[in-house]
């Protein structure tokens, strides 16, 4: 959570770091997504042939390697690379996560599956008061051009210094800011490679429990089904938290300062209820979480768009909308294990999904805003997701929760009695 979210409040630091201005360095995003898209698809196919804790360690290593290697580039190419193969590493762990508490826990997992999905907001959460208030990166407000950035020449020739690809960066505090981070990546890596170190029976007894029976009668469907019930979840959390502000303070006339209040409660919301979500997972089943999660987010959608000019009403709906999200995505995952095992494949296509979604949705709306200034597509969106998704789960549980005929149901119950 923190190495993702680490690149926002620093971005403009990096833009300085590497005289150029912030929209001609936007490319890094496409960077980092691209790279995480391949990350995720290599993942999936390695965890199913390697150790999970190896690959996982050695990700975290990669991880780290490129968080202390950002700061150092002073070229807008080299930075866009490094930060795709960031990326791809970045996606190998996100996959490998997942994999990793299925192996472990299987459909038992549910609470440490939201532990994990609660751990990832928290430091989505800490990166930015770890970027500017316990390190203070401190990049002028304006953009930088490459014509006005004149670097100072400490008996260096100007041609060795504009040559450089690498190179300790004049602000310090964006070199700490990302350090520290990739300093703590690496010792949780050294836990995961000590675990790797010791005996695995456990890990090899819980795994071939899981893939010796549960196989749905339409996996590959409920997957493909998952792919867009992921898409479009994913896509509307990201839309509405990259747009609120912007729509507040355009559409129902708020102030700068209470549009970023609006914006910090649906993610205060979100990570609490994730936190808690540890808790009621405990109580309730995944698929019982994700029917709650679906109706909060249609009733608060619905009053979002039918009161969108009035801010009372923004205020409580987006509250009600970060609570309804949280917990959505590590119950989905959750639920589908208790009908049909996954493999690392498996579930690098449906994190796929979602990364798609986190890519397409937002960059579409951003554009149909545009055209359409006067009507609060945002919103629109937001509630044709929730729409789709709460029709969508009741179709997924009817497709997973089907007997299987005959000799498949035989094998089963060998299966499950081996």
């Amino acid at each position: 959570g923190m190495s993702v979210a680490i690149l926002g409040p620093t971005f403009q630091d990096l833009a300085a770091n590497v005289n150029r201005n912030i929209s001609s360095l936007s490319l890094i995003f496409v960077g980092r997504a691209s790279g995480f898209l391949c990350g995720t698809t290599i993942g999936g196919i390695l965890f199913d042939h390697m150790n999970q804790f190896f690959l996982l360690g050695l990700s975290m290593v990669a991880t780290a390697a490129g968080l202390y290697l950002i700061p150092f580039c002073k070229t807008a190419l080299i930075l866009i690379i490094t930060m795709s193969v960031f990326g791809a590493s970045v996606g190998v762990v996100d996959t490998g996560a997942n994999v990793l508490i299925l192996a472990l826990w299987g459909d038992k997992g549910a609470p440490h599956m939201q532990a994990l999905h609660f751990n990832f907001a928290l430091g989505a959460f800490l990166a930015p008061l770890l970027a500017k208030l316990a390190w203070g990166t401190t990049a002028s407000a304006q953009n930088h051009t490459e014509t006005d950035f004149v670097p100072l020449m400490l008996n260096q020739s100007s041609g060795a210094i504009s040559d450089s690809l690498f190179a300790v960066p004049e602000d310090m505090n964006l070199l700490w800011a990302y350090a520290s981070i990739g300093t703590y990546i690496l010792v949780v890596s050294v836990f995961l490679f000590g675990l790797f170190c010791k005996k695995r029976s456990r890990q090899k007894k819980s795994t071939a429990s899981a893939e010796g029976g549960r196989r749905a009668k339409y996996h590959k469907t409920l997957l493909c089904l998952l792919f867009f019930f992921f898409f479009f979840y994913v896509g509307a959390e990201i839309t509405f938290g990259s747009y609120v502000f912007s729509f507040a303070t355009t559409h129902v006339g708020m102030e700068e300062s209470e549009a970023a209040g609006l914006n910090s409660v649906f993610w205060g919301t979100f990570a609490a209820c994730r936190g808690l979500g540890i808790v009621f997972a405990t109580l309730l089943q995944p698929g019982t979480m994700i029917v709650l999660s679906n109706i909060g987010s249609l009733v608060s959608t619905f009053f979002l768009v039918l009161f969108h000019k009035s801010p009372l009403c923004l205020w409580i709906a987006t509250s009600v909308y970060g609570a309804s999200m949280a917990v959505t995505f590590p119950s989905g995952v959750s639920w589908i294990e208790q009908y049909t095992s996954l493999s690392g494949k498996s579930t690098a296509f449906f994190v796929i999904g979602a990364a798609l979604g986190d890519m397409a949705i937002p960059a579409v709306i951003g554009i149909l805003q545009g055209h359409y200034p006067e009507l609060p597509i945002v919103l629109y969106t937001c509630l044709g997701s929730a729409i789709f998704t709460a029709v969508l789960f009741p179709v997924m549980y009817k497709l997973a929760t089907l007997p299987l005929k005959g000799e498949d149901q035989k094998a089963l119950s060998i299966s499950s009695r081996l």
